[in-house]
């Protein structure tokens, strides 16, 4: 019998029981595993898919949480019981669900002990919504930031004490890349944030915000002396050669920690939290 001549209350069940069904995948060689694993490893990949992948519980619930549309739930066979309650609330939303046996999402998983949790999402717009704060916050610049361990750390920072928003130059490192999206701990999803070509253009194009370029310099400001009154925004520069003399120029000021040790420099990820931390308290 076909399905247009099913009584109505045998449609709305079989509909249910369709909508429940998660696809069993087993061969490696699925295009889905293809896919999930290029877009662990491309970040070009990610941006002509407009998709990334995010594993974990903790990580999948943010992206259900915060709205992400997600194209596919991959859920390992050994946690269906365990994790039951979060299976069923993502696959209400997501448009696929599939399993996979232990051996196969090793296949997938960028982590050494996986949660057995994976969803394909498709990024929200944190442009739009940074485009619609009024620039009066403070805000941190990211200027050629390479480790996605460090931007993790940076968003999970910025958004845990407070940071309105984000701008990233275009040469930092894929914002969406796995490594960023676990370090940040669901920042990703919540804070707002944009991408220009150069922080200097995001610093010309806002006048009206005092711009503070983070230095390692003798005769820079210590950020202790700073108020950080709004609207402000900190530029913070790359692991290994610091901040562009172009993104310099064109900062109102210049700022440093001061550090009494010998220590000539900080890592990226912990002079922001601190630069951070000054920044709201």
């Amino acid at each position: 019998m076909r399905l247009g001549f099913i009584p109505n209350a045998f449609a709305i069940l079989f509909d249910k029981i369709k909508d429940n069904i998660m696809i069993k995948i087993t061969s490696k060689d699925n295009s889905l595993v293809k896919h999930i694993t290029k877009l662990n490893k491309s970040a070009k990949y990610r941006r002509e898919c407009e998709e990334f992948a995010a594993e974990g519980v903790r990580i999948c619930i943010d992206a259900l949480n915060s709205g992400a549309k997600i194209s596919s739930l991959i859920v390992c066979e050994d946690i269906l019981d365990k994790y039951s309650d979060v299976i069923e609330r993502i696959k209400a939303v997501a448009d696929n669900s599939y399993v996979f046996s232990k051996t196969l999402f090793r296949e997938i998983s960028e982590t050494k002990s996986p949660q057995g949790i994976v969803c394909v999402i498709k990024p929200l717009d944190k442009h739009s919504l940074f485009d619609k704060m009024e620039c009066n916050g403070k805000f941190i610049a990211l200027d050629n930031i390479q480790d996605p361990s460090n931007m993790g750390t940076i968003l999970r920072t910025a958004e845990a004490v407070g940071i309105d928003g984000v701008i990233l130059s275009s040469d930092c490192c894929d914002i969406y890349s796995p490594k960023v999206v676990r370090g940040s701990m669901g920042a990703v999803f919540r804070l707002p944030y944009i991408i220009k070509d150069s922080i200097s253009d995001f610093i010309l194009e806002h006048k009206n915000i005092t711009s503070y370029a983070s230095v390692v310099d003798a005769d820079a400001e210590k950020i202790t002396h700073i108020g950080f009154e709004c609207p402000c925004v900190v530029v913070i520069g790359n692991e290994g050669n610091g901040l562009k003399q172009s993104t310099i120029d064109v900062c109102n000021k210049k700022i440093t920690i001061p550090m009494n040790g010998r220590a000539e420099s900080l890592n990226a990820s912990v002079a922001a939290a601190i630069i951070i931390w000054e920044m709201v308290k």
